[in-house]
């Protein structure tokens, strides 16, 4: 197990649930600041801008700004721009996605795009699902921002992105290049605006299908906490179902700290 000097940090079930803190998330933070050492907090969800997310966790007392942020929508953006500079693009999204697409130099166009990106669209309809069946159709591009079928809220569970995409391909036969969790590209993306490479870097997180598959992927060092989806009573089940195993496993988030702490020394 190599020296990571670099983390990339899941937020929702890992640092907070929905507006409630975990205990020790602010001074896990604190503590990486005040000794130098990088991270990202990286998060699938695509509603809100990085601004968005930085807000949100200072609400709740954990040290953010906006540029220690990475979500899939700027990740997503990011790629399309990569592959092709300037595309017309059609969003199936909220504000957070067409921002990214905007910040990334990429043209919205609801004619005849050549990508269609998807992410979490709480206002999505039929009359959605039928422009975008033929929008594909005609030679569109599929990009996923995330494959998660379902978000936590203050009422329950609800659909997410990837309950979306599944009417999609069923409707048009297309897979999408999925770029949040489990894939790697997310991964690939912070790593590669902290400057380091897979063996340097280190995921946390509490989700062995998103967070610690994510890492395994990417070929980076996983740290599960027990904070959130994965707890004792169901580790080894899911360590089964994904067929990946964490690096280390901590408690919470102090222990989380402590471990960072000593590796940095």
């Amino acid at each position: 197990m190599s020296k990571w000097k670099a983390y990339l940090i899941d937020l929702d079930g890992t640092l907070y649930h929905g507006s409630r803190m975990m205990p020790g998330a602010d001074e896990l933070i604190h503590a990486m600041k005040l000794n130098h050492i990088p991270f990202l907090f990286v998060t699938n969800n695509s509603s809100r801008t990085p601004g968005d997310v930085a807000l949100h966790l200072q609400q709740m007392g954990i040290p953010a700004e906006e540029d220690e942020v990475c979500t899939s929508a700027v990740a997503a953006a990011e790629y399309i721009a990569a592959v092709q500079p300037g595309a017309s693009v059609a969003p199936i999204g909220e504000h957070g996605l067409v921002e990214a697409l905007k910040a990334a130099g990429l043209s919205l166009d609801t004619g005849q795009p050549q990508f269609v990106v998807q992410g979490i669209d709480r206002t999505f309809t039929y009359d959605k699902l039928t422009l975008t069946a033929r929008w594909i159709a005609e030679g569109a591009r599929y990009v996923l921002t995330n494959p998660d079928l379902l978000l936590p809220s203050q009422e329950g569970l609800m659909p997410g992105a990837g309950t979306i995409s599944a009417a999609i391909v069923a409707a048009t036969g297309a897979e999408p290049v999925v770029i949040g969790k489990p894939s790697k590209i997310l991964m690939q993306h912070a790593m590669d605006r902290l400057g380091v490479t897979a063996d340097e870097t280190a995921v946390i997180g509490d989700n062995m299908f998103t967070d610690i598959s994510a890492g395994a992927h990417a070929g980076c060092g996983t740290i599960l906490t027990l904070t959130g989806v994965t707890h004792r009573d169901n580790f080894q089940e899911l360590t089964r179902k994904t067929g990946v195993e964490p690096d280390i496993v901590c408690e919470n988030l102090d222990e989380v700290r402590a471990l960072i702490l000593n590796r940095s020394n």
